[in-house]
């Protein structure tokens, strides 16, 4: 099991998403979240795909492709720290991302599928880690944090989008 991270082995603006994980075991949960993110992204109309709850706010599909999009961001920093890479790894800019992107010519089956093979691959990798490679610390974003911390944050990434979604996309 991994264990919770300290709050200084991550910068605050992610305390949003760690908070999100309570009590659970990390690797469990990132499983049960790909079953079951899978299927709720599949279940969504597919009329669905382009609302957007506000002007200038993403669009469903664009939320979805978001996701995707961080859970590769924050496993390659995970692995790349892991193997000890001590070069400042880059942020992103989440709205120039989006604004590249073509998720609006996607649709959800081909999305929800994206996303498992990534999660399905950044699982193996993350039970791959030893518990010296989770406790290593490496500079992202002009940040200073842990592998450990990284994966908390790739569950509760998900946690967090899919409470937007239901919150804002599908009322």
């Amino acid at each position: 099991m991994i264990k919770r991270p300290d709050k200084n082995d991550y910068p605050s603006f992610y305390e949003t998403y760690i908070r999100l994980i309570q009590n659970e075991d990390v690797l469990l949960l990132l499983e049960n979240q790909e079953m079951a993110f899978h299927a709720f992204v599949k279940d969504i109309s597919p009329e669905k795909g382009d609302y957007r709850y506000a002007e200038g706010k993403w669009s469903l599909k664009e939320v979805v492709g978001h996701i995707v999009e961080v859970e590769r961001i924050m496993a390659y920093r995970a692995l790349a720290i892991s193997r000890g890479d001590e070069q400042s790894l880059p942020g992103m800019d989440e709205n120039q991302y989006i604004a590249r992107s073509n998720y609006s010519q996607r649709d959800f089956n081909s999305l929800a599928e994206e996303f498992s093979l990534v999660r399905k691959g950044n699982i193996i990798m993350i039970r791959s880690f030893s518990e010296e490679m989770l406790n290593r610390v490496g500079i992202a974003n002009g940040g200073r944090i842990s592998v450990r911390a990284l994966v908390y944050i790739i569950a509760g990434h998900l946690d967090h989008h899919v409470q937007v979604i239901r919150d804002r996309y599908l009322q």
